[in-house]
């Protein structure tokens, strides 16, 4: 509850105390004078409240309880019913905003909870954990949702969804791009998703080739698809609407899946004059620090562009995903990246709302 006016605390404590007592809850009140009032409310089945009142006008109050059940649910909102209320009795119109969050459950068997790029939390709706393995490198998981079909989340990070298909349009140059007849490679792409979309455009030659986590510096970054054999395995069985069945063999009548780490390969394609029409970078979004101290991540984003340029004919189009269009810093200093490169390039940037992401991209 947030006041139009000062909050008269003991005033508020003794017109809310009836309600929890008719619940049968015991009450420690914690007084610290000019900051306010803490109270707890404690049930016998081990639920509880917290009451926080702040003399500025802010009355905050939490309920937490082990309800796996419908009626359990009932009863906490004929409780958190009584209180608004009983507060709207008390204040009138001195109220400037009520504000009732839906109940975060934890510990549960599903996971529904997941961050955005930019930090925010935000709930799916997860109604089955179908792949759920830990791989010498990382987590996998990859659930169900109502909306998006089959998620692959990777150590916590929310990668590609069979919903996606933007993600797979953009990072392909959204179908403006003749791929007939032509040479690729992919960097990363694990999910499969972009192989499966390009083979259908009667490409040349596809080769893509994975990344060996052991390889990469100590840092932390924003993952995206980085994916070891396990990967492609649980993605080859459970998200197939997204990679088809161009996961079932390593190679194919004009694509080739390389599990190497993909430094050493674009060094040896470098040194052999292998040249391609396309190079898509799909290993990672832009890192989200900016801090000096974590240059080395820049310089390994560098290092790739910089193979990437040596491998990519003259009038050739390299291709990557960036991060979400909030991180304005984070995007900027990868821009400047760009002049950085042992060769002078063009480059232009698109904006998509990739669906599962639940943000702009």
């Amino acid at each position: 509850f947030s006041l139009n006016l000062a909050a008269d605390c003991n005033a508020v404590l003794k017109a809310l105390q009836p309600i929890f007592q008719e619940q049968g809850m015991t009450e420690t009140v914690h007084n610290w004078e000019d900051h306010g009032y803490l109270v707890t409310y404690i049930k016998k089945n081990g639920s509880f409240a917290n009451l926080r009142i702040h003399p500025h006008g802010l009355v905050l109050v939490d309920l937490q309880s082990y309800n796996d059940h419908v009626k359990g649910r009932e009863e906490a909102d004929q409780l958190l019913n009584k209180v608004e209320e009983r507060m709207k009795e008390l204040f009138h119109g001195n109220i400037k905003r009520v504000k009732r969050l839906p109940a975060i459950l934890r510990g549960g068997v599903i996971d529904r909870y997941w961050p955005t790029a930019d930090g925010r939390l935000v709930e799916y709706d997860i109604d089955e954990v179908v792949y759920d393995e830990d791989s010498p490198f990382q987590n996998i998981k990859i659930l169900h949702s109502k909306q998006f079909g089959n998620i692959l989340i990777l150590s916590g990070d929310v990668n590609l969804a069979e919903s996606d298909l933007a993600y797979t349009q953009a990072i392909m140059g959204s179908g403006k791009e003749d791929y007939t007849g032509k040479e690729v490679l992919i960097l990363g792409g694990g999910d499969g998703g972009i192989l499966y979309e390009i083979v259908k455009l009667k490409p040349k030659m596809v080769t893509m080739v994975e990344i060996s986590f052991d390889k990469w510096p100590s840092i932390h970054f924003n993952l995206t698809s980085n994916i070891d054999q396990m990967v492609i395995d649980g993605c080859k069985k459970y998200m197939r609407k997204t990679c088809g069945d161009v996961l079932d063999n390593l190679k194919g009548e004009c694509y080739q899946v390389l599990i190497e780490d993909c430094i050493p390969v674009l060094k040896r394609y470098a040194k052999e004059g292998r040249m391609f029409d396309y190079v898509i970078n799909d290993l990672t979004a832009v890192p989200i620090s900016t801090s000096p101290e974590e240059d080395s991540t820049w310089e390994f984003l560098r290092l790739i562009l910089d193979l990437s340029m040596k491998v990519l004919k003259q009038d050739g189009k390299y291709f990557t995903q960036g991060n979400c269009i909030n991180l304005t810093d984070a995007l900027t200093l990868y821009e400047e990246q760009l002049s950085r490169l042992y060769c002078p390039v063009e480059f232009s940037k698109e904006t998509v709302c990739v669906p599962s992401y639940m943000e702009l991209y």
